[in-house]
Protein backbone atom coordinates (compact mmCIF):
# COMPACT_ATOMS: atom_id res chain seq x y z
CA UNK A 1 0.00 0.00 0.00
CA UNK A 2 2.90 2.04 1.02
CA UNK A 3 4.52 1.87 -2.27
CA UNK A 4 2.08 1.99 -4.00
CA UNK A 5 1.03 5.54 -2.65
CA UNK A 6 5.23 6.06 -3.69
CA UNK A 7 4.55 5.29 -7.03
CA UNK A 8 1.86 7.32 -7.35
CA UNK A 9 3.67 10.35 -6.10
CA UNK A 10 6.94 9.75 -8.05
CA UNK A 11 4.72 9.71 -10.95
CA UNK A 12 2.82 12.93 -10.21
CA UNK A 13 6.78 14.49 -10.19
CA UNK A 14 7.61 12.28 -13.68
CA UNK A 15 4.11 14.04 -15.37
CA UNK A 16 5.54 17.15 -14.22
CA UNK A 17 8.98 17.01 -15.71
CA UNK A 18 8.03 15.09 -18.86
CA UNK A 19 6.94 17.18 -21.95
CA UNK A 20 3.18 16.16 -22.10
CA UNK A 21 3.04 18.25 -19.01
CA UNK A 22 2.51 21.14 -21.85
CA UNK A 23 -0.40 18.34 -23.46
CA UNK A 24 -2.49 19.69 -20.82
CA UNK A 25 -2.66 15.55 -19.65
CA UNK A 26 -1.34 15.71 -16.27
CA UNK A 27 -4.72 15.79 -14.01
CA UNK A 28 -6.34 12.98 -16.42
CA UNK A 29 -3.14 10.52 -16.13
CA UNK A 30 -3.08 10.99 -12.89
CA UNK A 31 -6.88 10.33 -12.71
CA UNK A 32 -6.10 7.03 -14.49
CA UNK A 33 -2.94 6.03 -12.07
CA UNK A 34 -5.13 6.23 -8.49
CA UNK A 35 -7.51 3.62 -11.01
CA UNK A 36 -4.07 1.75 -11.64
CA UNK A 37 -3.50 2.09 -8.37
CA UNK A 38 -6.91 0.33 -6.68
CA UNK A 39 -6.68 -2.08 -9.21
CA UNK A 40 -2.97 -3.42 -8.40
CA UNK A 41 -3.57 -3.54 -4.70
CA UNK A 42 -6.73 -5.80 -5.52
CA UNK A 43 -4.34 -8.12 -7.89
CA UNK A 44 -2.03 -9.29 -4.57
CA UNK A 45 1.54 -10.19 -5.50
CA UNK A 46 1.15 -10.17 -9.08
CA UNK A 47 0.55 -6.60 -8.80
CA UNK A 48 3.26 -5.72 -7.19
CA UNK A 49 5.65 -7.38 -9.57
CA UNK A 50 3.64 -5.17 -12.12
CA UNK A 51 4.72 -1.84 -10.46
CA UNK A 52 7.90 -2.83 -9.98
CA UNK A 53 8.16 -3.21 -13.89
CA UNK A 54 6.28 -0.01 -14.39
CA UNK A 55 8.79 1.10 -12.09
CA UNK A 56 11.42 0.19 -13.56
CA UNK A 57 10.88 1.56 -17.10
CA UNK A 58 9.96 5.13 -15.95
CA UNK A 59 13.38 5.18 -13.95
CA UNK A 60 15.24 4.10 -17.20
CA UNK A 61 12.98 6.55 -19.14
CA UNK A 62 13.83 9.08 -17.11
CA UNK A 63 17.69 8.98 -17.15
CA UNK A 64 18.16 7.75 -20.98
CA UNK A 65 19.65 10.54 -23.57
CA UNK A 66 17.10 12.02 -26.20
CA UNK A 67 15.86 8.88 -28.90
CA UNK A 68 14.19 9.20 -32.58
CA UNK A 69 11.64 6.25 -33.38
CA UNK A 70 10.65 6.11 -37.02
CA UNK A 71 7.76 4.29 -37.24
CA UNK A 72 8.56 3.32 -40.92
CA UNK A 73 11.22 2.26 -42.94
CA UNK A 74 10.10 2.00 -46.25
CA UNK A 75 7.18 3.70 -48.20
CA UNK A 76 5.40 4.51 -51.69
CA UNK A 77 3.01 7.24 -52.62
CA UNK A 78 1.83 7.79 -55.96
CA UNK A 79 2.60 11.14 -57.67
CA UNK A 80 0.56 13.73 -57.22
CA UNK A 81 -1.09 11.95 -53.54
CA UNK A 82 0.20 14.05 -49.75
CA UNK A 83 2.12 11.94 -47.70
CA UNK A 84 3.12 11.89 -43.97
CA UNK A 85 6.65 10.94 -42.87
CA UNK A 86 6.61 9.61 -39.34
CA UNK A 87 9.13 10.35 -36.97
CA UNK A 88 8.45 10.37 -32.97
CA UNK A 89 11.12 11.20 -30.09
CA UNK A 90 11.29 10.05 -26.77
CA UNK A 91 12.59 13.13 -24.55
CA UNK A 92 12.89 13.81 -20.67
CA UNK A 93 13.66 17.65 -21.33
CA UNK A 94 11.40 20.69 -21.85
CA UNK A 95 10.91 21.46 -25.61
CA UNK A 96 11.70 25.17 -25.18
CA UNK A 97 14.92 24.42 -27.27
CA UNK A 98 14.09 21.68 -29.41
CA UNK A 99 15.78 21.52 -33.04
CA UNK A 100 14.41 19.12 -35.47
CA UNK A 101 16.18 18.74 -39.26
CA UNK A 102 13.92 17.03 -42.15
CA UNK A 103 16.92 16.09 -45.25
CA UNK A 104 16.36 14.17 -48.52
CA UNK A 105 19.39 12.55 -50.09
CA UNK A 106 17.29 12.47 -53.91
CA UNK A 107 17.62 8.79 -55.90
CA UNK A 108 18.89 10.94 -58.80
CA UNK A 109 21.63 12.39 -56.43
CA UNK A 110 22.11 10.51 -53.60
CA UNK A 111 26.07 12.12 -53.14
CA UNK A 112 23.75 15.33 -52.73
CA UNK A 113 21.49 15.87 -49.74
CA UNK A 114 19.50 18.69 -49.58
CA UNK A 115 17.41 20.18 -46.13
CA UNK A 116 13.77 20.04 -46.46
CA UNK A 117 12.23 21.60 -43.31
CA UNK A 118 13.47 22.58 -39.87
CA UNK A 119 12.24 23.62 -36.74
CA UNK A 120 13.97 26.08 -34.27
CA UNK A 121 13.19 27.27 -31.28
CA UNK A 122 10.00 27.62 -32.13
CA UNK A 123 10.42 28.78 -35.64
CA UNK A 124 9.55 26.48 -39.52
CA UNK A 125 12.20 26.93 -42.22
CA UNK A 126 11.05 25.39 -45.44
CA UNK A 127 13.67 24.57 -48.26
CA UNK A 128 12.53 27.45 -50.68
CA UNK A 129 12.07 24.74 -53.12
CA UNK A 130 9.79 23.18 -51.37
CA UNK A 131 7.87 25.75 -50.68
CA UNK A 132 3.52 25.52 -49.81
CA UNK A 133 4.37 21.81 -50.39
CA UNK A 134 6.12 20.47 -46.68
CA UNK A 135 4.87 21.27 -43.31
CA UNK A 136 5.22 20.18 -39.56
CA UNK A 137 2.31 17.59 -38.65
CA UNK A 138 2.63 17.61 -35.02
CA UNK A 139 4.79 20.47 -33.78
CA UNK A 140 6.39 20.26 -31.29
CA UNK A 141 4.71 16.53 -29.66
CA UNK A 142 5.93 14.85 -33.11
CA UNK A 143 8.53 15.38 -35.57
CA UNK A 144 5.98 13.85 -38.45
CA UNK A 145 6.28 16.14 -41.68
CA UNK A 146 3.37 16.18 -44.06
CA UNK A 147 4.14 16.54 -47.64
CA UNK A 148 2.06 17.34 -50.72
CA UNK A 149 1.58 17.13 -54.26
CA UNK A 150 4.58 14.61 -54.55
CA UNK A 151 6.61 14.57 -57.31
CA UNK A 152 9.05 12.21 -59.16
CA UNK A 153 11.51 14.00 -57.80
CA UNK A 154 10.65 14.08 -54.21
CA UNK A 155 11.70 10.07 -53.89
CA UNK A 156 15.02 9.97 -51.61
CA UNK A 157 16.23 8.87 -48.25
CA UNK A 158 14.31 11.13 -45.89
CA UNK A 159 16.59 11.17 -42.35
CA UNK A 160 14.91 13.30 -38.84
CA UNK A 161 17.13 14.58 -36.77
CA UNK A 162 15.87 15.80 -33.32
CA UNK A 163 18.19 17.56 -30.74
CA UNK A 164 16.83 18.86 -27.28
CA UNK A 165 19.13 20.72 -25.09
CA UNK A 166 20.04 20.57 -22.25
CA UNK A 167 19.48 16.54 -23.16
CA UNK A 168 22.44 14.56 -22.54
CA UNK A 169 24.39 12.83 -25.53
CA UNK A 170 23.94 13.08 -29.53
CA UNK A 171 20.78 14.39 -31.68
CA UNK A 172 18.72 11.34 -32.68
CA UNK A 173 18.45 10.63 -36.06
CA UNK A 174 16.20 7.95 -37.94
CA UNK A 175 15.68 7.36 -41.74
CA UNK A 176 13.30 6.12 -44.22
CA UNK A 177 13.05 5.49 -48.03
CA UNK A 178 10.57 7.16 -49.98
CA UNK A 179 9.45 5.75 -53.32
CA UNK A 180 7.34 8.00 -55.96
CA UNK A 181 4.99 6.49 -58.38
CA UNK A 182 3.69 7.28 -61.64
CA UNK A 183 2.51 5.84 -64.88
CA UNK A 184 3.95 5.98 -68.18
CA UNK A 185 3.83 9.28 -69.49
CA UNK A 186 2.59 9.36 -73.36
CA UNK A 187 5.20 7.54 -75.24
CA UNK A 188 6.44 9.06 -78.81
CA UNK A 189 6.94 6.69 -82.14
CA UNK A 190 9.27 6.98 -84.79
CA UNK A 191 10.65 4.96 -88.05
CA UNK A 192 13.91 5.66 -89.57
CA UNK A 193 15.04 3.66 -92.95
CA UNK A 194 14.67 2.86 -96.43
CA UNK A 195 10.53 2.03 -97.47
CA UNK A 196 11.39 0.72 -100.93
CA UNK A 197 10.73 -2.40 -101.56
CA UNK A 198 13.58 -4.89 -99.98
CA UNK A 199 14.93 -1.82 -97.62
CA UNK A 200 15.12 -1.74 -93.79
CA UNK A 201 13.26 0.33 -91.56
CA UNK A 202 13.69 0.55 -87.54
CA UNK A 203 10.81 1.37 -85.17
CA UNK A 204 11.69 3.68 -82.47
CA UNK A 205 9.65 4.05 -78.90
CA UNK A 206 10.71 6.36 -76.65
CA UNK A 207 8.73 7.18 -72.85
CA UNK A 208 9.99 10.46 -70.76
CA UNK A 209 8.75 8.76 -67.19
CA UNK A 210 6.67 5.96 -65.50
CA UNK A 211 7.76 4.19 -62.10
CA UNK A 212 8.25 1.29 -61.95
CA UNK A 213 9.97 1.35 -65.02
CA UNK A 214 7.34 0.66 -67.49
CA UNK A 215 7.85 -2.31 -70.20
CA UNK A 216 7.47 -1.84 -73.80
CA UNK A 217 6.28 -3.75 -76.65
CA UNK A 218 5.83 -3.69 -80.61
CA UNK A 219 3.34 -5.28 -82.56
CA UNK A 220 1.80 -5.54 -86.15
CA UNK A 221 -2.09 -5.02 -86.17
CA UNK A 222 -4.94 -6.66 -88.49
CA UNK A 223 -3.35 -9.41 -87.74
CA UNK A 224 -1.62 -8.61 -84.59
CA UNK A 225 1.85 -9.94 -84.53
CA UNK A 226 4.50 -9.04 -81.74
CA UNK A 227 7.84 -7.80 -82.92
CA UNK A 228 11.42 -8.93 -81.05
CA UNK A 229 12.12 -5.75 -79.34
CA UNK A 230 15.57 -4.31 -78.69
CA UNK A 231 15.86 -2.00 -75.22
CA UNK A 232 18.34 1.10 -75.52
CA UNK A 233 17.70 1.85 -71.80
CA UNK A 234 15.12 1.75 -69.43
CA UNK A 235 12.61 4.07 -71.45
CA UNK A 236 13.54 3.26 -74.95
CA UNK A 237 13.10 0.38 -77.60
CA UNK A 238 13.24 -0.11 -80.97
CA UNK A 239 12.03 -3.27 -83.19
CA UNK A 240 13.56 -3.98 -87.04
CA UNK A 241 12.05 -4.73 -89.88
CA UNK A 242 14.51 -6.19 -92.95
CA UNK A 243 13.91 -6.77 -96.32
CA UNK A 244 10.61 -5.45 -96.65
CA UNK A 245 8.21 -6.05 -98.76
CA UNK A 246 4.34 -5.01 -99.79
CA UNK A 247 2.83 -7.56 -97.05
CA UNK A 248 5.18 -5.04 -94.17
CA UNK A 249 2.96 -2.14 -94.76
CA UNK A 250 0.46 -1.95 -92.05
CA UNK A 251 -0.43 -0.49 -88.54
CA UNK A 252 2.50 -1.14 -86.01
CA UNK A 253 1.37 -0.27 -82.33
CA UNK A 254 4.25 0.90 -79.05
CA UNK A 255 2.38 -0.10 -75.92
CA UNK A 256 3.98 0.93 -72.36
CA UNK A 257 2.60 -0.33 -69.35
CA UNK A 258 3.52 -0.60 -65.62
CA UNK A 259 1.23 -1.42 -62.93
CA UNK A 260 -0.24 2.37 -62.82
CA UNK A 261 -1.21 2.38 -66.20
CA UNK A 262 -0.65 2.01 -69.96
CA UNK A 263 -0.32 4.32 -72.75
CA UNK A 264 0.03 3.65 -76.82
CA UNK A 265 1.26 5.43 -80.08
CA UNK A 266 1.27 4.13 -83.46
CA UNK A 267 3.13 4.06 -87.00
CA UNK A 268 1.67 3.51 -89.73
CA UNK A 269 4.08 2.34 -92.58
CA UNK A 270 3.70 2.08 -96.24
CA UNK A 271 6.05 -0.11 -98.39
CA UNK A 272 6.67 1.63 -101.81
CA UNK A 273 6.10 -1.09 -104.67
CA UNK A 274 5.87 0.04 -108.31
CA UNK A 275 3.19 -2.13 -110.33
CA UNK A 276 4.06 -4.30 -112.64
CA UNK A 277 2.31 -2.44 -116.01
CA UNK A 278 4.01 0.76 -115.02
CA UNK A 279 7.81 -1.37 -115.41
CA UNK A 280 6.87 -1.97 -119.03
CA UNK A 281 6.05 0.94 -119.78
CA UNK A 282 9.11 2.31 -118.21
CA UNK A 283 10.97 -0.91 -119.90
CA UNK A 284 9.22 0.35 -123.34
CA UNK A 285 10.15 4.02 -122.50
CA UNK A 286 14.13 3.35 -122.42
CA UNK A 287 13.96 1.00 -125.44
CA UNK A 288 12.61 3.31 -127.65
CA UNK A 289 14.27 6.16 -126.31
CA UNK A 290 17.83 4.05 -127.17
CA UNK A 291 16.43 2.88 -130.28
CA UNK A 292 15.78 6.52 -131.47
CA UNK A 293 19.68 7.75 -130.56
CA UNK A 294 21.06 4.90 -132.11
CA UNK A 295 19.10 5.69 -135.26
CA UNK A 296 19.62 9.38 -135.14
CA UNK A 297 23.53 8.38 -134.94
CA UNK A 298 22.91 6.14 -137.76
CA UNK A 299 21.65 8.97 -140.06
CA UNK A 300 24.06 11.66 -138.97
CA UNK A 301 26.63 8.87 -140.05
CA UNK A 302 25.20 8.38 -143.24
CA UNK A 303 25.10 12.52 -143.86
CA UNK A 304 28.61 12.75 -142.91
CA UNK A 305 29.75 9.75 -145.36
CA UNK A 306 27.42 10.86 -148.20
CA UNK A 307 28.39 14.72 -147.58
CA UNK A 308 32.24 14.07 -147.51
CA UNK A 309 31.73 11.64 -151.27
CA UNK A 310 29.78 14.39 -152.93
CA UNK A 311 32.64 16.84 -151.63
CA UNK A 312 35.31 14.40 -152.99
CA UNK A 313 34.23 13.59 -156.48
CA UNK A 314 33.29 18.03 -156.85
CA UNK A 315 37.18 18.47 -156.20
CA UNK A 316 38.29 15.73 -158.54
CA UNK A 317 36.44 17.03 -161.69
CA UNK A 318 37.78 20.85 -160.92
CA UNK A 319 40.93 19.54 -160.63
CA UNK A 320 40.47 17.70 -163.62
CA UNK A 321 38.94 20.93 -165.47
CA UNK A 322 41.97 22.83 -164.66
CA UNK A 323 44.26 20.94 -166.20
CA UNK A 324 42.70 20.62 -169.70
CA UNK A 325 42.52 24.53 -169.51
CA UNK A 326 46.41 24.82 -169.05
CA UNK A 327 47.77 21.97 -171.58
CA UNK A 328 48.04 23.42 -174.85
CA UNK A 329 49.04 21.30 -177.92
CA UNK A 330 50.69 21.94 -180.88
CA UNK A 331 50.50 20.60 -183.80
CA UNK A 332 52.33 21.16 -187.42
CA UNK A 333 49.41 23.07 -188.84
CA UNK A 334 49.64 25.20 -186.24
CA UNK A 335 53.09 25.81 -186.36
CA UNK A 336 53.20 26.47 -189.69
CA UNK A 337 50.42 29.44 -189.65
CA UNK A 338 52.39 30.56 -187.00
CA UNK A 339 55.05 31.29 -189.37
CA UNK A 340 53.23 32.57 -192.26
Amino acid sequence: MVFAYGWMLYMVTTCCRRHFFWMDGCCTWLQRAAEGISLVLAMGGSGRWLFWTLFVYFTTTENAALSVIMRESNMEIVQGDFVILPCSFITTTPLSRLNIIWTVAPFSDPDSPMQVIVYDHGQVIEDPSLTGRVGFAGIPWSADIVLNDTRLSDAGVYRCMVNNPPEAGDPGIGELMLSVLAPPSLPLCQWDGDIDLGGSVTLTCMVAEGVPTPEIHWDKLNPEVSLPVTMHDELSASADLGNISSQTSGLYRCSVTNPLGAHNCYVNLSVYSPPESSRGILQGVLLTLTMTLVLVALTALVYWLHHSGQDGKWRERKKEEEECYNEITYTDSLMKRSFV
